[in-house]
């Protein structure tokens, strides 16, 4: 058996480089076909009718109108007997078109039988029936025992709130039921093998006989990983019809129904000795999953502390269920946690840097610290916090974080070489937008020296061999082995076949420039298609399986934000932002820098902007749309610095790492800025000057 090992960058074509995506012209001419864009003969298109109140049981449903419609083909009403939050689904239609759906939802009679609701974590804490299982644990001595003896003790309340994963391109698919018993979909999904088995449950036909397709999409953030209530009902109006049903959310259904990020309120005391050794903590958190289940903050995160008590549960509330979202539970983890070592060093008058060293173990993260301090010039920071004159202030804050990031499902990918000289690498993953087509046809393409435009990379579709999810991280940990160890056996025969043709031995060969080549008499070479012609008939297939050698999970990251502050009109503008990331080996230099400015501006939008409205009296989101769910447009971004951080020669994802610290260093940063220590999120210039009377 052969030792696979990736690719040396210093000498590779593609490989630690920074390459286009093969999908980028597709997508910025609108070539490329997302789920939405599908348009089959005879198509459906299918409508829902969601429950107007927070809490309601349905004691009756009348749809003869609906049925009777001109251009109504079925209708559903079984969903749901009951509407758990203002947007759950009770009914469904097909219909010719999207008009006629919407006027036969309309014409659905549903008599409500509405019962109380709460819909915020405060609310709903006080009612025990509302409150899960809480989930404690304690390390050391009882933290009680310990305040007297600290140099410094903060006893404080933070809130951060429920976030949208506002994924630009809606949760949808389109379902072709092909009789007798098999179906092809084409899904917006993270996870395209894994919804077959979903969608095939509601067919009620075999797994094998359903494929699901995605080839691209457009955001999920963790949300897309099935096909949802959407996806059944799809499937069951293609199966009922006999024909192509299309369901796509609109954006107020995406809003309140596609999942969300649950929000986190930790009334907290914790203390530091003089020289910034955190001592204790006592913590309790509360959060909404809305109608679904809470996962849990970390608590203590990252930071090592001898002697805690934490107590945190999940508050049931009449509101759409959480799911996972990039780095779930870390972001608010990060806020809460990096908020409180703040606090104390600055109540200290310690650099909130140094202590954040002296509190953790991770030299990787010690030493990002001290290159993120480099880079944003963290030296000219304001010593004392608010120190600054004048109506705009600038002040500098930190954060740290850390990630999984290794593999998940073990994936199997194919390599084909044909005797036409082609070259094919399938593998049944899927393309969140983070480049894995492109690694995928560069891997193939670095070991077998050839440009990559001769690689045909195959991705997004459940007929080929089978890979995992994306989430978590795995992605690029998972996929890229599988398809080095494809690509290195197939290369392994192709040699073979170039050794017999050229007289000499398989270790005497290179290959580059489309080339073979012997080491020995670089006169002595064939063409990459000259020995093509020479293959047995039906060319190279191997397969290939995800090789643990080559991945690495674990990594961690700085981050550093400069910001500056209108004291006239509470805005808070980023300037700056370093983001310091280890990342293993670099696959694509140019989608690993644009994954940490991706996850930076969700951190800033956290940071910033996003939160969602719910209004108590009727239970109902308020701003279940793009214009009043705020987060960044393109001319707010600041300049950002990514940093990719090698520590070892193994893949491992950073997907999701570079959201956590953003939006607890941008919160430092006000605090550095003006002297004005904020404690709920976002930072809006009404909570600002909230917190600056509060300060006063």
């Amino acid at each position: 058996m052969q030792d696979v090992r990736w690719n040396d960058p210093r000498t590779s074509r593609y490989l630690g480089k920074s390459v286009p995506r093969l999908d980028g012209p597709g997508k910025v001419t609108g070539a490329a076909k997302y789920t939405y864009d599908m348009v089959l003969p005879g198509m459906l298109h299918a409508k829902v009718l969601r429950c107007p109140h927070a809490n309601a049981r349905v004691a009756s449903i009348d749809a003869s109108a609906a049925q009777r419609m001109p251009g109504v083909h079925a209708v559903i009403t079984d969903i749901a007997g009951a509407g758990r939050f203002a947007g759950q689904e009770i009914a469904a239609v097909a219909a010719d078109t999207e008009e006629i759906a919407r006027d036969a939802i309309r014409a659905i009679k549903v008599q409500w039988e509405v019962e109380p609701h709460v819909v915020s974590t405060r609310r709903g804490m006080r009612d025990e029936r509302r409150v899960g299982r809480p989930r404690e644990a304690t390390r050391g001595q009882d933290p009680e025992s310990l305040w007297s003896s600290a140099a410094a003790v903060i006893e404080e309340e933070y809130y951060c709130p429920v976030r949208e994963h506002l994924s630009l391109e809606t949760h949808g698919l389109v379902v072709q039921w092909q009789e007798p018993d098999r179906a092809t979909v084409w899904l917006s999904t993270q996870a395209v093998h894994g919804s077959r088995g979903e969608l095939a449950g509601a067919l009620g036909i075999p797994q094998q006989n359903v494929e699901v397709i995605c080839e691209v999409m457009g955001g999920g953030f963790g949300s897309k990983f099935g096909p949802g209530v959407e996806g059944r009902i799809a499937a069951r109006l293609s199966k009922m019809t006999g024909r192509p049903v299309k369901l796509m959310l609109e954006r107020y259904d995406e809003q309140v129904a596609s999942g969300n990020a649950p929000d986190a309120l930790m009334r907290v005391k914790a203390a530091m000795s003089a020289d910034g050794r955190l001592i204790a903590l006592d913590s309790k958190i509360w959060g909404t999953p809305g109608n679904g289940n809470n996962s849990g903050i970390p608590m203590p995160y990252i930071y090592n502390v001898p002697n805690f008590k934490t107590w945190q549960a999940g508050v049931s509330t009449n509101t759409g269920g959480a799911r996972a979202w990039r780095a779930p539970d870390r972001p608010p983890a990060s806020f809460l946690m990096e908020s409180v070592v703040d606090e104390l060093a600055n109540k200290l008058g310690l650099d909130p840097m140094r202590v954040r060293q002296l509190n953790q173990n991770n030299q990787v993260r010690n030493r990002q610290l001290e290159l993120g301090a480099q880079l944003i010039g963290w030296e000219n920071r304001n010593k004392a916090p608010g120190s600054g004159t004048g109506r705009y202030r600038r002040g500098m804050g930190c954060a740290l974080s850390e990630w999984g990031g290794g593999m998940g499902q073990p994936c199997n990918c194919d390599v084909k070489i044909g005797t036409d000289g082609s070259v094919y690498v399938g593998i049944g993953t899927q393309d969140l937008g983070t480049g894995t087509r492109t690694y995928v046809g560069t891997i193939v393409a670095e070991d077998f020296g050839l440009p990559l435009s001769r690689v045909k990379a195959d991705i997004g579709r459940s007929s080929l061999p089978v890979a995992g999810g994306s989430g978590g991280s795995v992605t690029a940990a998972s996929v890229a082995p599988a398809v080095k160890d494809a690509s290195m056996k197939a290369r392994a025969r192709f040699l073979e076949v170039a050794a017999g043709l050229m007289n000499t031995s398989v270790a005497d060969l290179e290959m580059r420039d489309a080339k073979v080549l012997s080491k020995s008499n670089p006169a002595n070479s064939m063409t990459f298609d000259q020995v093509c012609a020479k293959l047995p008939p039906g060319g190279i297939q191997v397969s290939g399986t995800t090789l643990a050698s080559l991945q690495q999970g674990g990594v961690a990251g700085a981050q550093f934000v400069e910001v500056e502050v209108d004291t006239w009109t509470g805005r808070i503008q980023p300037i700056k932002v370093v983001a310091v990331q280890d990342c293993g080996y670099v696959l694509n230099k140019l989608t690993a820098e644009s994954q940490l400015i991706g996850g930076v501006i969700q951190g800033l939008c956290m940071a910033l902007l996003e939160d969602r409205k719910m209004d108590e009296p009727t239970g109902r989101m308020l701003n279940p749309n793009m214009e009043t769910y705020k987060v960044l447009g393109s001319l707010e971004v600041p300049e950002i610095v990514p940093v990719l951080y090698e520590t070892h020669d193994k893949v491992a994802g950073i997907g999701e790492p570079a959201v956590i610290p953003t939006a607890a260093a941008c919160v430092n940063a006000v605090y550095n800025a003006t002297g004005v220590r904020l404690r709920t999120l976002p930072m809006t210039p009404k909570r600002w000057f909230e917190a600056t009377e509060t300060n006063q």
